[in-house]
C-alpha cells in the first residue's frame, strides 16, 4: 500500500534538511540522519509510478546535495519501503530502518533454506551491505533450494547476524559503512516469490532514481562555483565553466523531468532503456561537473571546506554504480531493436 501520509516538497528544501541535519553541535552520523528522517517523516516518499515520481526523485536530490552516504541509506529506506509497497510484503514496523543489500560477488551467495520447523534461515556473506551495523532490517537478495534468485528480508538484531569491519576501504563514500555482513542459520522471511524483486516494474524505476540522487550531488558541487562567480571579480574562464555546467545540468534536469513523467504514464512498462539513458547521461553530466568546478575553483574548497571536500570524495566512488560501456552497450541494444530511430523532435 502507499504511504498514507507523503513528505511535502516544502520540507525538502534545502533551508529545512540543513536544520534538520546538521544541528548547531555539529555534524552527525549518517545513521543518526536516517533516524532524523524518519522520525519527521520524510521517508514517507510517493512511490515511483503512481503520479508524483518526480517528487519521490526531487526528495532523493535534496538528500544527495547535503550528504552522500546519508543519502545511500535513505535511498536504501525508502527503496524497502517500495519493493515491500509493490511485492506485498510485510509492513515495516514503527520505528525501523531499512537497507537494500542485494549485489551478488563470486563466491559470496546467500543461501535461503527451509528448516524442518518451517522456518527460513539465511547462510552466508553479503558484501557491501551499507549501514549494516545502524540498521535494524534489510531486505537482501538470496538463493533458495532450488537455485531460484530470491528476495528475503531479515531482522539484523539476531545472533545469525555478523556484521564484520571488512569489505570498505574507500575514502569516498567511508561514512556509508559498506561492510560485509556474514549469515548463519539467520531467521528470515522470503518476500514474494523467486525472482519477483528483478521482475517487478519497480526494479528500474529504483534504479533510475539513483540518477536523480548523482544530479542532486552535482547540482551542490556547481552551486559552490555559482557563488564563487557571483560574489569575485568576473572571470572568463570560470564564468565559460560556469555556462559548460549550465548546460550540462539542464538538460539532464530535463531528461530526469521527462522521464520521471513517462514513468508515470507507463507505470507497468519495462523501463530498462529510460533508467539506463537516465543513468548514464547523469553520469556524463556529474563527471564533467566534478572536473570543471574542481578545476574553476582550486584547491581552496577542497581543502578548506568539510562538505565540498566530502561531496567532492564520495561522488566518484557512487557514480561507480553505473556500469559504463556495459550500460552504454545494453543500451546500445535496445535502440539498434527499435523499428526506427528514436531522436525526431
Amino acid at each position: 500500500m502507499p504511504p498514507t501520509t507523503i513528505a511535502s516538497p516544502r520540507e525538502f528544501g534545502h533551508a529545512a534538511l540543513n536544520a534538520l541535519l546538521h544541528p548547531q553541535n555539529g555534524e552527525i552520523a549518517p545513521i543518526d540522519g536516517l533516524r532524523r528522517l524518519r522520525d519527521a517523516g520524510l521517508d514517507q516518499l510517493p512511490l515511483p509510478g503512481h503520479g508524483a515520481t518526480l517528487q519521490r526523485w526531487q526528495a532523493l536530490a535534496a538528500v544527495a546535495a547535503i550528504d552522500l552516504s546519508l543519502l545511500k541509506l535513505y535511498e536504501g529506506h525508502t527503496d524497502a519501503l517500495a519493493i515491500l509497497a509493490e511485492i506485498d510484503g510485510p509492513g515495516a514496523p514503527a520505528g525501523s530502518n531499512w537497507g537494500v543489500w542485494c549485489t551478488e560477488l563470486p563466491g559470496t551467495r546467500v543461501r535461503l533454506q527451509q528448516a524442518a520447523d518451517g522456518r527460513y534461515l539465511l547462510d552466508g556473506r553479503k558484501p557491501w551491505c551499507s549501514g549494516a551495523s545502524g540498521l535494524s532490517h534489510a531486505l537482501l537478495s538470496c538463493w533458495n533450494e532450488e537455485g531460484q534468485a530470491c528476495l528475503a528480508s531479515v531482522a539484523l538484531a539476531q545472533p545469525g547476524v555478523h556484521v564484520t569491519d571488512e569489505g570498505w576501504q574507500a575514502v569516498g563514500m567511508h561514512a556509508s559503512a559498506s561492510v560485509d555482513v556474514t549469515f548463519s542459520a539467520a531467521r528470515a522471511f522470503p518476500v514474494g516469490a523467486p525472482g519477483a524483486y528483478l521482475a517487478r516494474p519497480g526494479f528500474w524505476h529504483g534504479s533510475a532514481g539513483i540518477a536523480a540522487a548523482w544530479y542532486g550531488a552535482a547540482c551542490a558541487i556547481a552551486s559552490h562555483l555559482h557563488a564563487r562567480a557571483q560574489h569575485a571579480a568576473p572571470d572568463a574562464v570560470r564564468l565559460a565553466q560556469l555556462g559548460q555546467i549550465d548546460c550540462a545540468l539542464r538538460a539532464v534536469g530535463a531528461l530526469l523531468r521527462e522521464g520521471a513523467a513517462e514513468i508515470d504514464r507507463h507505470p507497468q512498462r519495462d523501463a530498462m532503456g529510460l533508467a539506463l539513458r537516465l543513468r548514464l547521461a547523469t553520469e556524463d553530466a556529474a563527471t564533467l561537473v566534478l572536473h570543471l568546478a574542481t578545476r574553476a575553483l582550486g584547491a581552496g574548497p577542497l581543502c578548506r571546506d568539510a562538505r565540498f571536500a566530502r561531496l567532492a570524495a564520495d561522488l566518484p566512488v557512487f557514480l561507480r554504480q553505473s556500469h559504463a560501456e556495459r550500460d552504454q552497450a545494453t543500451l546500445g541494444g535496445i535502440v539498434a531493436g527499435a523499428e526506427e530511430h528514436p531522436w525526431a523532435l
